[in-house]
């Protein structure tokens, strides 16, 4: 539960992600300049499996490939003394006059050795995916950025955005300077999810300091553009801002960490042009060979369906009369009666088994006299 103090300064009035307008605001004043049609792709599936499956390889292919030196640990024409000598039979250095000759070498064990198993350039670096797959996540991650409740889990501070989606007007694509672009942020609400940014710089843990990677902090909002007219120059050095040309957007950008929900801000034009890169369930995408996914289930919400009309008309009612066995299950070997429902024949088996050890009794008994 959250404590007071972490509650925001008021609950903003977002609406549904189904709905079918969406409003623009004016990059000069924040106001609403206009209305939208809301991109099929914003109902697309939201698969956090898929996403997850396709960053974990995806965030692969960027590795350069590091191994040790191939004769590492083998620099020396080593032979085994074999046995007989009471030493071990590891490989040993040949030679004499100095402290080297008679070390053991080569093994992983030995001072001067190679490693187990050395590292090699030609492993498998990179992995393949396949585009259908790529699609689905780019998809289910951009659904998920149009639902203020998982842009909110991933940590962005949208306490002042009036909307989600957020759509801003193509002014926001011509802005030149930096001080522009802050200015831009801070009139839609934007501004509050930078300076979370700004204050988790830190220094990273490990050795990255050294390789000119010393500081790391969060990711903040992604803007989304269609035209480069100085917008990427702009935005480029605000602490946590991301840019991406909408006809180039990847999961690496749209889910980092593997987690759905970025904060995206929209320009208008690239707003309007997703369905001509995804495609509506009406149409292909024009831009690219592509179709959205279905929903497997039109409706996720199964306790709904449960309990509507439709199918508690068609289930058969509950049973409340049926109660649990009030008995206590009893053990044949140790309780006689349970024994007797199972074997009525028991009781003359025992009966008999008496008789025959009293005989033998009174026989044992009556051979004494």
């Amino acid at each position: 539960a959250l404590r007071p103090q972490q509650l925001p300064r008021f609950v903003p009035a977002f609406e549904m992600a189904a709905r079918p307008q969406v409003t623009v605001f004016n990059a000069d004043n924040g106001e609403a300049a206009g209305t939208a049609v809301l991109p099929a792709v914003f109902k697309a599936p939201i698969r956090p499996d898929v996403v997850n499956f396709v960053h974990t390889n995806m965030n692969k292919n960027k590795r350069q490939a590091y191994a040790v030196y191939k004769e590492t640990g083998h620099e020396t024409p080593a032979e085994s003394w074999g046995t007989g000598r009471a030493v071990a039979r590891i490989p040993r250095v040949p030679g004499g006059g100095t402290s080297r000759s008679g070390q053991a070498a080569f093994g992983n064990m030995c001072r001067g050795g190679r490693m187990f198993a050395p590292t090699k350039v030609w492993r498998r670096w990179h992995r393949k995916i396949n585009v259908n797959q790529r699609r689905y996540a780019a998809v289910s991650a951009i659904a998920a950025s149009a639902l203020p409740a998982l842009v909110m889990a991933r940590g962005h501070v949208i306490d002042e955005v009036p909307e989600m989606p957020l759509v801003v007007s193509d002014n926001i694509e011509k802005i030149k300077s930096t001080k522009d672009a802050v200015a831009c942020l801070q009139k839609i609400g934007a501004y509050d999810d930078v300076n979370r940014c700004a204050d988790s710089k830190k220094l990273r843990a490990g050795k990255g300091k050294l390789r000119n990677r010393r500081s790391v902090q969060r990711r903040g909002p992604l803007v989304v553009y269609k035209e480069n007219d100085g917008v990427y120059q702009a935005f480029r050095n605000i602490p946590g801002v991301d840019l991406c040309p909408v006809s180039a957007l990847g999961l690496l950008r749209l889910a980092p960490g593997g987690h759905v929900g970025r904060f995206c801000v929209y320009s208008e034009s690239a707003f309007k042009s997703l369905d001509a890169l995804y495609g509506t369930w009406r149409k292909k995408a024009s831009l690219r060979k592509y179709n959205l996914p279905r929903p497997t289930m039109t409706n996720a919400d199964v306790a709904r369906l449960i309990n509507s009309d439709e199918v508690q008309s068609a289930v058969r009612p509950a049973n409340t009369t049926a109660s649990k066995r009030s008995f206590r299950k009893k053990n044949p070997l140790t309780n006689l009666n349970a024994l007797l429902k199972l074997n009525p024949y028991a009781k003359t088996m025992k009966r008999n088994a008496q008789l025959f050890q009293e005989a033998r009794l009174a026989a044992k008994a009556a051979g004494k006299k």
